[in-house]
């Protein structure tokens, strides 16, 4: 009797240890499949035109290799370094070197050049002139009030044969540093952003190429006295210690690439300058 019911549990327990380890009639249980892949995210900040029309032309090619490319659109030069540096975005593309090296040391930002992409000419317009030399005495000029783009734009105005720089003054120069100034001109400091809008106040407006587009004029045909060979390159920034990231060296090869460059010169037609 006692082996009977010795027998009765063990077949009992061993049906229950089938049950635990898969059951089924002790048939495993097949493993959840694994999740695809997923791709690795990269938020980039950028002015619209052309920083943003360049990230989204390459945007296909970069989900091809595993990278969702999201453009975070800005209007003004601030928010996208203090928004790379607080972590809100992995990359921004909108400035150029010196602006990107004076707001580091102004605002104690960790932020390095990843990559150079392009060129965009500063130029000088009018909507009252049609010549800059018969700009008149007194005449009211609109230029940047942001960092090294204020001096960059005296210096053209010096190349333009408007005003001299005082010796030694160059990308850092303000209207306090001019040695002669003959046309008496008015020097008027705005935001960038709305120096096309100062068009209608003013009697000229320095304006960078990027705003410059925005506003419907073309720094080719448009713009009285423009930029020659320009070395202010836009480019992409990042984090310090993030430059060897792999989804953000791919975003730097995308973007100068022959296609790149094609589209560059096809749509902006010199305008908008590749710097590779």
């Amino acid at each position: 009797m006692k082996k009977f019911i010795y027998g009765i549990l063990s077949v009992a327990m061993a049906s229950m240890l089938m049950l635990g380890c898969g059951g089924d009639g002790g048939k495993k249980t097949a493993a959840p499949a694994a999740p695809a892949d997923k791709k690795v995210v990269v938020k980039v900040g950028a002015t619209p035109v052309p920083h943003a029309e360049l990230l989204n032309f390459v945007k296909p090619q970069l989900a091809k290799e595993g990278v969702d490319l999201q453009v975070i659109e800005f209007t003004d030069y601030v928010k996208p370094n203090l928004s790379l540096s607080d972590k809100e975005l992995d990359a921004n593309f909108f400035q150029h070197i010196p602006f990107l090296e004076k707001t580091c040391q102004e605002r104690n930002l960790k932020l390095v050049v990843l990559d150079k992409i392009h060129i965009e000419p500063m130029g000088c317009y009018s909507k009252k002139y049609k010549d800059i030399k018969s700009l008149p005495n007194g005449a009211k000029v609109a230029i940047p009030n942001d960092p090294t783009n204020g001096g960059r734009s005296l210096m053209l105005l010096e190349a333009a044969g408007l005003l001299k720089l005082k010796d030694g003054k160059g990308i850092t120069a303000t209207p306090n540093d001019l040695a002669a100034n003959p046309k008496n001109l008015k020097i008027i400091e705005v935001e960038s952003a709305t120096l096309p809008r100062a068009l209608d106040d003013t009697d000229l407006a320095v304006i960078n190429s990027n705003f410059a587009m925005e506003a419907k004029l073309n720094p080719v045909k448009d713009s009285l006295f423009i930029e020659k060979d320009s070395p202010y390159a836009n480019v992409i920034a990042v984090r310090t210690g993030d430059e060897k990231r792999p989804e953000l060296l791919k975003l730097a090869k995308a973007l100068k690439t022959p296609e790149v460059k094609k589209f560059i010169q096809d749509k902006y037609k010199g305008a908008v300058v590749p710097a590779f």
